[in-house]
C-alpha cells in the first residue's frame, strides 16, 4: 500500500493506494471517518482489484473543508481525483456519508462501472439528526493526549454496540494531533455538522435516475447499542424506486460495525455483486 497526496480542485486530497489488476475500486468513508474506517474492504478487495480509499477534505491529513462544504463538494473532489488519477471505469464503495457523495458521482460520470452503498444514499429525516448530532461534540472538546481522545472513543463506541479492537485503536489515533499544548479531532465541528446538515438536500428522485451503472445496496438493520437503525428500510424506497438497476441485501450488522467488524456476509454480498459485472 502506498500513502500519498493528489492535489485536486487546489487543494491535498490523502490517498492510500493499494495495487490491483481488474479495475479500480475508490471507498469513500463516513461522515467523522477517514480512509481507515474501509479497512476491511481494503484487506477484501486488494490485489485482486486496485483500491483507492481517501480521506475527504476536513479529515484525517486532507487539507481542510471549503467554509460552504456539502456532499455535493465532496462528489467534485472524487471527480476530480479520478480525473487526475485518470482511473477508467471506476468502481465506487461508499458508507454512510459516502454513499450519499458515491451516488452523486455515479449521476454525474456515466463512466462509473458499478456502485455499492453501504448504508447511505437514502431519503434523510428528523431520526437521523436525533442519532448523529449527540455524538459530534466529541471533534471540538480538547484532550489531554491521544490516549485520552481513544480511551474517551472507546466509550463511546462501547455503547454503539461496537466491540474495541488493535484497528480500531490505529484509527481512533489517526483522527487526532497535537494543537497548542493540546490533542484534538482533526475535523472541525462545524464543517462537520455542515456535511451532515446537506444530507437533506439529497433528492433520489433527482439524482438516482441519472445512475446508469448496476448498484449493490446494503442496508444494516442491526440497533445501534440501545437506539434504533439510523435509517429504516423504508428510508430506501425512493432510492429503490428510482434506480435502474438495483439490488438490495439486508445486513445484521448496525450502521457502524458495517465497517468497524469484518462482516463476511456483506464482504461476500459485494464480492458476489462484483464477480457478476
Amino acid at each position: 500500500m502506498e500513502l500519498y497526496k493528489v492535489e485536486v480542485n487546489g487543494n491535498e486530497i490523502q490517498v492510500a493506494d493499494y495495487p490491483g489488476e481488474k479495475g479500480t475500486i475508490i471507498a469513500i468513508h463516513g461522515l467523522t471517518g477517514t480512509h481507515k474506517n474501509m479497512h476491511y474492504y481494503a484487506e477484501q478487495f486488494k490485489g485482486e482489484y486496485r483500491f483507492i480509499s481517501l480521506d475527504l477534505r476536513g479529515r484525517g491529513n486532507s487539507a481542510a473543508a471549503d467554509s460552504d462544504t456539502s456532499i455535493f463538494k465532496h462528489a467534485d473532489d472524487i471527480l476530480g481525483l479520478i480525473e487526475e488519477l485518470k482511473i477508467v471505469n471506476p468502481i465506487l464503495l461508499g458508507y454512510s456519508m459516502g454513499a450519499f457523495i458515491s451516488a452523486i458521482v455515479a449521476s454525474r460520470l456515466q463512466s462509473v462501472k458499478a456502485l455499492i452503498l453501504l448504508d447511505g444514499a437514502a431519503k434523510a429525516s428528523e431520526h437521523q439528526r436525533g442519532i448523529v448530532q449527540p455524538s459530534l461534540g466529541r471533534i471540538s472538546r480538547e484532550f489531554t493526549s491521544q490516549q485520552h481522545y481513544t480511551e474517551e472513543i472507546q466509550k463511546i463506541y462501547a455503547n454503539l454496540g461496537i466491540q474495541w479492537n488493535d484497528i480500531l485503536q490505529e484509527t481512533a489515533e489517526y483522527e487526532v494531533g497535537p494543537v497548542d499544548g493540546h490533542w484534538e479531532n482533526k475535523a472541525t465541528e462545524s464543517r462537520i455538522v455542515m456535511d451532515f446538515d446537506s444530507f437533506y438536500s439529497f433528492d433520489p428522485a433527482e439524482i438516482c435516475p441519472q445512475i446508469e451503472c448496476p448498484v449493490l445496496l446494503v442496508y444494516a438493520e442491526g440497533k445501534i447499542g440501545s437506539m434504533p437503525p439510523l435509517f429504516y428500510l423504508a428510508d430506501y424506497e425512493e432510492t429503490q424506486k428510482h434506480t435502474k438497476r438495483i439490488e438490495t441485501i439486508v445486513s445484521g450488522a448496525n450502521h457502524y460495525t458495517m465497517v468497524f467488524e469484518k462482516r463476511e456476509e456483506i464482504l461476500q454480498a459485494a464480492d458476489s455483486f462484483l464477480k457478476k459485472l
